[in-house]
Order: C-alpha cells, then structure tokens, then sequence
C-alpha cells in the first residue's frame, strides 16, 4: 500500500570536520537524501564546527509497504558533507546516515518517542572517521486529513535568513552566552586564531622583539547548556608573510571544554550561608 509522510530532518551542527582548505578551515554544507528527494544546508565559510541550525522539509514522500513495516524498518537517510569551493564542484568531505523516528497518522506526537533529540552520527570518509553529525530526524505520516494534521512547526523565526528554517523549539538545544578567553605564548612573526562553531578572532604580533609574549584573545557565542553538545575549541597558527600573504603553520583541537569551565558562584546561596 502506498503511504504518504513528510520528513523532517533537523540539522543542527557538525563537529571536528577535516580541513579541506589551505588555510586549514573549510566552507561546508551537508546534503541530505531520502528515496527519491535531496536538499542542502546553507554553506557556512571557514569553520570545522559548523551550526546550521536548519531544518529541511522533505514533503509528499511516497513509499510503499505496510504500515507497521514502515514504523519499525523506515528507509535509511543518507547525509553527505561537502566543501564549497569558489571554483569548481564542492568536494566530498565524508558521509553518514541515518533511521528517522517514525509517526503514523493515528499516533500522538508526545514525548517519550516525540518530539526527537539531538543525536552524534559519526561522519566516514571511507575507512576513516571525519567528524560528527548532530542532528535528529523524524518521518511523520500524512493521514486523510492532509498536512493540517501534521504538528506544527514551533519558531523560533529569524527574518534575516529568509526562506531558511531554523531548528523547532523542543529539539534544538537551550543556549547560554560562554567567553571563552585564551592567553598563549606567541612567537612575534606568527598570527593565532581562535575558531569556536563560526567564530574566528585573529590576533597578530608585529613586537620588534624576538622574545615570546603573552597574548590575550577571547571570543563570545551562544552555546548549548549541555556540556556535550558543546563544539571543539580550533587554533591555528598562519605566517603572515609580505603582500598579505598566509601560510598555515599548525592546528589544534581542544575537544572537550569541560574542565576548563568556570561558573560565577550564586551570590544568592552565598548570601544565605553567611548569614545562616
């Protein structure tokens, strides 16, 4: 029997891509298919952690089978990864795939099944890892009613991306601002970058001394409550050269944040225990 559904697939963010650019970041954007239908992320400049923060409509999904064999086995995902590249195609960058949790029409969209969580695909080019997906996808059926049945899609709007959808409340992550500052020994002729999701804060040195010095940089962004959903932290290090000239000299990935983390103390509690 030929079943209608619409796909929901909720792109969120990509961590630790590989670089595919000579300047040791990349410009990507995630391909998403499904039977016989595809659609793409905006593309996202010089990040290794992009956050998309996009959701993608796949509507009229015709597949055939029974019902229940579509709740319990849907038809896989597939997710490509690509480097837009000004000149030429993109280049493949790595690929995963995915089962989406699947509604039938005369199923309530309530938790615990609905609405889906986050979830880390791992991200393969060939044999190797190449990152990580986040995301979560949901494949809910079109009954007799239409698509005036379907849940709504609840905000939040962002008018400055136009058609582009962002994440619906109850599945993206709950945010909260983080400054991340950084103090690092920097040779004098070399210039240091902090990228953190899309954001780069260069700092350069032109000291007439050889010796190495502090250099005190930081940058400020939205980022998930959740610890573990939080993207690597990227340094690069680049030799300014004449004419403006950049050549990449290194790269880091702090992966984890957590111990490094620092909370202001709850003036509140602080209150209570000195006067209790």
């Amino acid at each position: 029997e030929k079943q209608v559904f619409q796909l929901r697939a909720h792109m969120y963010q990509a961590r630790s891509l590989f670089a595919a650019d000579s300047s040791g970041l990349s410009d990507p954007f995630a391909r998403v298919f499904f039977i016989s239908q595809s659609q793409c992320t905006e593309v996202l400049n010089e990040t290794l952690c992009p956050t998309w923060d996009q959701l993608l409509v796949f509507d009229n999904v015709e597949l055939y089978g029974e019902a229940h064999e579509m709740r319990d086995d849907p038809p896989i995902i597939v997710i490509e990864i690509y480097d837009q590249d000004t000149v030429g195609k993109a280049d493949f960058m790595g690929r995963t795939f995915a089962k989406p949790v699947v509604k039938m029409s005369d199923e309530h969209y309530c938790p615990p099944r609905f609405p889906p969580q986050l979830e880390y695909y791992q991200i393969y080019r060939g044999n190797s890892t190449a990152g990580d997906l986040l995301a979560a996808f949901e494949l809910l059926q079109i009954g007799p009613g239409g698509k005036s049945d379907l849940p709504p899609i609840d905000g939040p709007t962002d008018m400055d991306r136009g058609p582009i959808l962002p994440v619906p409340l109850g599945i993206r992550p709950v945010l909260s601002k983080y400054r991340v500052e950084v103090i690092a020994l920097e040779h004098p002729v070399f210039m240091f970058s902090i990228v953190w999701g899309k954001r780069a804060c260069p700092r350069t040195s032109h000291s007439p001394h050889p010796a190495l010095h502090n250099q005190h940089t930081f940058a400020s962004q939205d980022l998930p409550e959740n610890e573990l959903l939080h993207p690597p932290l990227n340094i690069r290090v680049v030799d300014c050269r004449a004419f403006g000239r950049y050549t990449l000299v290194g790269s880091h990935a702090v992966s984890s944040l957590r111990k490094f983390i620092y909370r202001p103390p709850d003036k509140k509690a602080q209150h209570w225990n000195m006067t209790g």
